[in-house]
This record gives C-alpha cells, sequence and structure tokens, in this order.
C-alpha cells in the first residue's frame, strides 16, 4: 500500500484568530498562519496540525480522540495551562483513561491512553 499522511482537522470556529490564540496559550500550539481575510488559518504542535475556518454559529462542534502517550502528563499539563477541561481524567466503563477538553467554540478532544494496569 502507498504511504498517505496524517489528516488534518477542520475546526469550525467563530473567529479564527482568536482560535490560534487560545489554542496558543491553553493548549500548547504555535500559530503556523493566518490568510488574509481572516476566514482560514492553522496552528502545529510537534507533527499534529489543526486548521480553523471562520463559520457562523450555530454550527456542529467537531469531535478529536487524541491518543496521549503519557496521559498523566499531559492532563497536568493542559490542566496547568488553563484549558477547559470538561472532564476529568478517570477510567472509563470502556477501560481508557480518559480526560475531555472543550475549546472556545464547543470543539472538544477526547484525551485518551489505555494503560490495563493503572488506576
Amino acid at each position: 500500500m502507498s504511504s498517505i499522511g496524517r489528516p488534518v482537522p477542520e475546526l469550525p470556529v467563530a473567529d479564527v484568530e482568536r482560535a490560534q490564540q487560545h489554542y496558543r496559550d491553553a493548549l500548547g500550539y504555535e500559530i503556523g498562519w493566518l490568510y488574509p481575510g481572516k476566514e482560514i488559518g492553522a496552528v502545529s504542535r510537534g507533527e499534529v496540525a489543526i486548521f480553523f475556518r471562520k463559520r457562523t454559529p450555530p454550527f456542529e462542534p467537531a469531535v478529536h480522540w487524541v491518543f496521549a502517550e503519557d496521559i498523566d502528563a499531559s492532563y497536568q499539563e493542559l490542566q496547568s495551562s488553563g484549558a477547559n477541561i470538561v472532564d476529568p481524567l478517570e477510567r472509563k466503563p470502556w477501560g481508557l483513561r480518559q480526560f475531555t477538553v472543550k475549546d472556545l467554540d464547543g470543539n472538544l478532544f477526547y484525551f485518551h491512553h489505555d494503560q490495563p494496569n493503572a488506576a
């Protein structure tokens, strides 16, 4: 099979510049670019990129599952940076240790890790 790259999500946001600043300040991303007219822009963190597109609310928020190699360190980092953690780190009935972050526009990120022997 041929190799394909990682998908880049495009999230609906009310204000692209505000979203970029929030992802920088609360989630540790770097601002990549902002298209003239401020209708679309991007942030990145390591090999992960996220695009934002300006939409008029109300819109359906996007949901993303994010694997965290060290879920405890990720939780502590995002908690201390002021991310909006709407569901704390805990083991879910489906076996994953997981927590949920909601951005300013309602988009959700389920950070998770499967640690069978952890509490």
